[in-house]
């Protein structure tokens, strides 16, 4: 099994360089369908391991190709620490099933806005930002 979670861990570290996705979208439902985790061991397993290979790895390489911005992202990470744990004492009141249908419907929300961005040429998406 731990061999499998250090596989898992290795897969997702090369999303996250890649597409700045991992977290959310990948580990958390690889844990609970391949480990076996509950929806909210998963979660929480999730912030748990992000904090710091995420938090520098991936940063270090963006932040010397001047890919950074210092004020948005401190902004957003003071509503991300005061959202997260809000969110998170709902979460923990609402049952395994429920959040983990809830996940579901959250992924296909997001996978249906970016479905049609997608498909533009190039320099469509480039000028609609």
């Amino acid at each position: 099994m731990w061999v499998g979670v250090i596989l898992l861990g290795l897969g997702v570290g090369i999303l996250v360089g890649l597409m700045g996705i991992g977290g959310g979208v990948v580990l958390v439902p690889a844990l609970v369908h391949l480990v076996g985790m509950d929806q909210h061991l998963a979660q929480g397993t999730t912030l748990f391991l992000l904090l710091p290979p995420l938090g520098l790895g991936a940063l270090i390489v963006y932040w010397k190709k001047g890919n950074v911005d210092l004020r948005a992202g401190l902004t957003c990470a003071a509503g991300f620490l005061f959202g997260g744990y809000f969110g998170s004492l709902v979460a923990l009141r609402v049952s395994s099933n429920d959040l983990h249908g809830m996940f579901g419907v959250f992924l296909m929300f997001f996978a249906l806005l970016l479905w049609p961005k997608g498909r533009q040429p190039q320099a469509t998406r480039k000028a609609n930002g």
